[in-house]
């Protein structure tokens, strides 16, 4: 009996560590990595040993980030009265210390997946130690999201970090993995994803603004507003939308390869359906079906190369 009480015990605490580790966040970290395989495959460069390992480096950060944020925002305090998926230190499933260990092995890790990753994919010592420093500021980035002293998270330069990391560097740095080399029309697929990945912010924003600021937390919206940040929610995946189909018109995409486009229609319906949310405890459902529709769009956009 004693045995299968430890067992369960065991269980369950696997259980909370999944739980806090928010594996619904991981499609939309993968599509940065995606779209720049893609692109990749475009300049026949593609490697599957550097996109898995890409990916598997990716899926350490992300949990790195989740363990970070649900540390700190147990440790200040600032969403005890938050609305959507419940955090497991706040709610007394795991121990701060023990989340605090986490954030340091997964810093870890990230590290060493990372410079494995680096070292696959480049001989000059310029690009590894310019991409060692890249590793180091994203692991620097997830965990000072709302861990730490000043976090950024809470003063509102959390749309800036999130669109360089999941656009700007997610992109042009996994593409850059493959080709050691720069195309300029590759910024457009990279915006794009930058700012579906800041829509998703925006729409957890939206759907915290109240608890946020009431508790101190500067976010974009809590400065602009909720009406407001349904604007700049709509801006940011209709700029994401542009951005997309102005890199297949430079590329001179055959008409096919925008099969892309199934899943700009999905995020248009999306908009469309926020805009006329008033309830800010309404946006919880539109977080998951963005991050999907993003996942499919990068997905789509890679068959696409293939055609």
């Amino acid at each position: 009996m004693k045995n299968n009480f430890l067992k369960s015990n065991k269980f369950m605490n696997l259980k909370y560590w999944i739980k806090a580790a928010r594996l619904r966040t991981l499609p939309l970290a993968f599509s940065c990595i995606i779209t720049g395989a893609a692109l990749a495959v475009q300049q026949e460069k593609f490697s599957i040993s550097i996109f898995l390992l890409a990916l598997f480096t990716t899926l350490l950060l992300q949990i790195l980030s989740n363990y970070a944020n649900d540390y700190g925002d147990a440790v200040s305090g600032k969403d005890d009265n938050r609305i959507g998926e419940q955090r497991m230190v706040a709610s007394g499933k795991i121990a701060p210390e023990q989340m605090k260990k986490a954030v340091i092995l997964f810093s870890v890790l990230s590290f060493l997946s990372g410079l494995f990753l680096i070292f696959l994919s480049f001989e000059n010592y310029l690009n590894i130690l310019l991409f060692i420093a890249l590793g180091i500021a994203a692991i620097w980035a997830a965990i000072k999201y709302t861990a730490g002293k000043n976090p950024y998270g809470y003063s509102g330069y959390g749309d800036i970090f999130v669109f360089i990391f999941f656009g700007l560097v997610g992109v042009l740095g996994s593409v850059y993995l493959y080709t050691n080399s720069f195309e300029w029309q590759n910024i457009f697929p990279a915006i794009a994803m930058g700012c579906l990945a800041t829509a998703v912010l925006t729409l957890n924003n939206l759907r915290d603004v109240k608890n946020d600021a009431a508790t101190g937390k500067r976010t974009s919206i809590v400065k602009m507003g909720f009406d407001k940040g349904k604007g700049y929610f709509a801006i940011l995946i209709i700029t994401a939308m542009i951005s997309m189909i102005t890199f297949a018109l430079l590329s001179h995409f055959e008409n096919r390869q925008y099969i892309f486009l199934l899943a700009v229609i999905l995020l248009s319906s999306i908009i469309k359906k926020v805009l006329n949310t008033n309830q800010t405890e309404q946006m919880d459902p539109f977080l998951k079906r963005t991050a999907l529709a993003t996942f499919f769009l990068s997905v789509l956009f890679f068959g696409a190369m293939f055609i």
